[in-house]
């Protein structure tokens, strides 16, 4: 297998065992190779942000540099996607212009829409419903820290947000086990997890959900958190603080970890909510890792669905 059965990559739960495979060695294979190629010489990449960002933005315009093409930005300023324009015109003109869309955005459907309408490969660079390209890249970072995924636990503890709902199905996919710590009103959605519970019956996969942080981290290979406040949800400062206080990774809460448990955060981090200072620039931290592994593993993305 040498390409994706799929146009696009909209969710982790759209690919097969196979393709999630083949983006991970491939991204291996780019990360070890030369950096600058021609893969995708001559292409341009149309980034939408309605969300701003960091990694998301600097990692696709890098990659599609260094794969030979060119990322074009766009905020919600900058194109009349949603407001004078609709989403399907929008993703009919893109689509006579440029080779691929990324899009980063507020609602899931907008990507969706996007994929619908659009004749050219549409990438889910985030969503409120979920984070595929995150997960790619922490799971090609598993894989390089402990050499395979059957056998290990990987424990979230936070809010059930879009980056658990992928690594939910990232985790079944690939046979390995979840662990999630969440309070009552921040666990993920019903059927990210149903549908992950039936996929798991074929992988050996084992979910757990509890309410209980030090219950999560116990047997966990791998400890994983995010921020408690994203983007949108400002409003809810206060109370989303005061609901989580008990899920902060910390070091007390370390030494009921493994000694050799690794420490993965998505970023952008809130030091002293979530996880602190001690935790994040400490030995078992790999978080500055997987950021890296966000250029490989998009990169490996762009030229399976661009070239």
């Amino acid at each position: 297998m040498d390409k994706l059965k799929s146009k696009d990559l909209i969710s982790l739960n759209l690919l097969s065992i196979e393709e999630i495979e083949l983006i991970l060695k491939v991204a291996e294979d780019l990360k070890k190779g030369p950096r600058n190629t021609n893969y995708l010489a001559g292409k341009t990449l149309a980034m939408i942000f309605e969300k701003s960002s960091t990694r998301t933005r600097v990692s696709f315009q890098t990659g599609m540099y260094q794969l030979g093409g060119e990322g074009m930005y766009f905020s919600s300023q900058d194109l009349q996607m949603g407001r004078g324009e609709t989403i399907h015109d929008t993703a009919k003109v893109l689509s006579r212009y440029v080779d691929g869309i990324m899009a980063r955005t507020f609602k899931h459907q907008t990507v969706l829409d996007l994929a619908r309408f659009s004749t050219v490969p549409v990438i889910n660079g985030l969503t409120d419903y979920d984070h595929p390209c995150q997960i790619l890249a922490d799971l090609l970072t598993v894989y390089e820290k402990k050499g395979k995924f059957k056998g290990l636990t990987l424990a979230y503890i936070g809010d059930g947000n879009n980056v658990l709902h992928s690594l939910i199905q990232g985790c079944v996919k690939v046979g390995m086990n979840i662990n999630y710590a969440s309070p009552k009103g921040y666990k993920p959605l019903p059927e990210v997890v149903h549908e992950a519970v039936d996929f798991a019956k074929g992988t050996g996969s084992k979910l757990k959900a509890t309410e209980n942080a030090h219950e999560a981290i116990q047997d966990a290979d791998v400890i994983y958190t995010d921020v408690w406040v994203s983007m949108g949800q400002e409003a809810e400062n206060a109370k989303r603080k005061k609901d989580l206080k008990d899920f902060q990774l910390n070091g007390e809460l370390m030494k009921k970890a493994k000694k050799d448990v690794l420490v993965m955060h998505c970023l952008p981090a809130h030091r002293g909510e979530e996880i602190t200072d001690e935790v994040i620039d400490g030995p078992n931290s790999i978080v500055f890792d997987q950021a890296e592994n966000r250029l490989h593993a998009q990169k490996a993305v762009l030229k399976l669905l661009m070239s």
